[in-house]
């Protein structure tokens, strides 16, 4: 993957802004996308709350593998700390029971009279206005399909005892893993003239090859599946037309197709990476880092 500039001016000046005002929050409500609830797992976020208790909210569920998703929030759930619920923007219940859940979370604090004063923080794109506006019952936040519409930090005072500072969608300035910056990409978080289309439409074609090969047939009614995923793409646009002259296929339309189609759910649902991944890529890189640190121990000896 080429370098990302995701990291802009509004995104550097936020996270100064949220370290500044951290110390008067009592409680961190972080939206995650539940197709890829770690890849959207902001690191400043645990930089930043400094030991305050964390609701993971793992947005979209109706879009990610409800099995998997399950996973995540058994793996959640298990961190000292914090509490993993899966939702979408259609449960209004749920959505009106959040103030609630936040009280039961910091009960020292919700007894006290002044309301408990939280912070919603999660990467662009991930539905965070729009789970704001829900919770308010009012249109306040702005809400788009491009990544970074809030572009500073707001308060806004709730009934039932909760106080809630919105805050931009902010990205971390590097991603360490290259699966993780595809698929990122793919969901939207990174706007989609920061990095080559066609690279993550192939990396979300092999993606989807290996992992739900049986939707791809279904969506794009194709017989016999390609191995490669640059075939993939070729395929999926003769059927939808994607033609220049000569016949050659327009590989650019084809890839818009099946990125937009992945983001809007109609390939069924999907999750992008398991616990069970992440679980031996910390394991690796843990062991990395212990090689390194004995190497360098060895070269000074």
């Amino acid at each position: 993957m080429s370098q990302i500039n995701w990291f802009p001016g509004h995104m550097h000046k936020a996270r100064k802004e949220i370290a500044e005002v951290m110390g008067e929050i009592d409680l961190v409500i972080e939206v995650l996308d539940a197709r890829l609830p770690r890849s959207s797992e902001n690191p400043l976020v645990n930089q930043l709350r400094k030991g305050k208790p964390v609701l993971k909210l793992l947005n979209k569920s109706d879009l990610a593998d409800p099995q998997v998703t399950q996973r995540w929030l058994d793996y959640f759930n298990a961190q000292e700390g914090i509490q993993a619920i899966a939702m979408d923007q259609t449960q209004q219940k749920l959505i009106k029971r959040l103030p609630e859940i936040c009280k039961q979370l910091i009960p020292s604090r919700a007894k006290a009279d002044r309301p408990i004063r939280a912070m919603i923080m999660g990467i662009p794109n991930v539905g965070k206005s729009t789970l704001l506006n829900a919770i308010l019952g009012r249109k306040l936040a702005k809400v788009g399909n491009e990544p970074a519409i809030t572009r500073q930090q707001k308060k806004y005072t709730v009934q039932k005892g909760l106080a809630l500072s919105d805050t931009p969608g902010i990205l971390w300035p590097k991603i360490e893993d290259l699966d993780s910056g595809y698929r990122l990409a793919v969901s939207g978080a990174i706007k989609d003239t920061a990095i080559e289309h066609e690279l993550v439409a192939a990396y979300a074609a092999r993606f989807m090859l290996d992992y739900y090969a049986d939707r791809l047939k279904e969506r794009y009614r194709l017989e016999v599946l390609p191995e490669l995923a640059d075939e993939l793409l070729d395929a999926l646009g003769r059927k939808r037309g994607c033609l220049r002259p000569g016949g050659l296929v327009d590989r650019h339309k084809a890839s818009e197709i099946l990125i937009n189609e992945m983001r809007a759910g109609k390939l069924g649902t999907i999750s992008f990476e398991t616990p069970e991944e992440w679980h031996q890529k910390d394991e690796a890189a843990r062991l990395a880092a212990i090689a390194a640190a004995e190497e360098e121990a060895g070269d000074k000896s």
